[in-house]
């Protein structure tokens, strides 16, 4: 078997997950917090402010990257949610589950810091735009998938219950990405293209880059900590879980 393929094998095993993501997840974190910290310094202190928005323009290191992050989580947790509803894989049900509370508080300070901004250059703290109005779509679309998985007793029913809404849900995600094109919007068009060129200055993009690179790794660190969670939770019955319970209380 090619080593990639049974390495993936491998990770399906709850045991071995469970070392994988308490390895790992700490290193996650910590990088993700480091990247983090050195972009905030320089978009705090080192970039220059906006000819237009002046200092105001700086929250954009924090709103992009919730932004693209809101998005990004949503379709990754609607990835994991149909490959266990094809192939019936349990720890893909975990890993979608976890997804949701991260992308809704992605979503979350996308709606907010995005309020925040818009109070001085649009004079509201909300308008009912379609990039705002399809944003906090997203966030109800979290708490419904949140919410179903919370009210359905078997864990495995629920995670394929909200799975399936998951899935349902992407459809909107072309409708957040293009509604600035689609209708008429208060919200600026795109600015940032990963492919070709982008309309923000060079010297403003490097903390930016830095800001997306540190919340992939915080997310990585929290979805492996979260699913190590739900997957304890589901194997407590198990033998490999009293071992690893015996062995904690012998260390303290």
């Amino acid at each position: 078997m090619n080593p990639i393929v049974r390495w993936f094998h491998q990770l399906g095993s709850p045991p071995y997950f469970d070392r994988f993501a308490a390895r790992w997840a700490p290193w996650a974190y910590g990088l993700g917090l480091l990247v983090m910290a050195w972009g905030l310094y320089g978009a705090l202190f080192q970039v220059p402010a906006d000819y237009q928005q002046k200092d105001s323009f700086r929250i954009l290191y924090i709103h992009v990257p919730s932004a693209w992050m809101s998005m990004a989580v949503f379709a990754l947790m609607a990835v994991y949610a149909g490959i266990a509803l094809v192939w019936r894989i349990k720890l893909c049900e975990v890993l979608a589950m976890a997804c949701a509370p991260i992308g809704a508080g992605f979503t979350v300070i996308t709606l907010a810091t995005g309020s925040i901004w818009g109070k001085p250059m649009w004079g509201t703290w909300w308008d009912w735009d379609p990039r705002l109005t399809s944003e906090l779509i997203l966030l109800f679309l979290y708490l419904g998938v949140i919410g179903l998985y919370q009210a359905i007793d078997d864990r495995r029913a629920a995670a394929r219950a909200a799975g399936l809404l998951a899935i349902v849900g992407v459809a909107l995600l072309p409708v957040i990405r293009y509604s600035v094109e689609w209708w008429n919007s208060l919200h600026q068009g795109q600015t940032i293209r990963l492919l070709g060129k982008s309309s923000l200055d060079a010297s403003m993009m490097m903390p930016l880059v830095l800001m997306l690179i540190g919340t992939k790794l915080w997310f990585v660190g929290a979805l492996l900590t979260r699913a190590r969670a739900d997957n304890l939770r589901r194997e407590r019955g198990k033998a490999w879980v009293a071992e690893l319970a015996g062995a904690g209380e012998e260390t303290r």
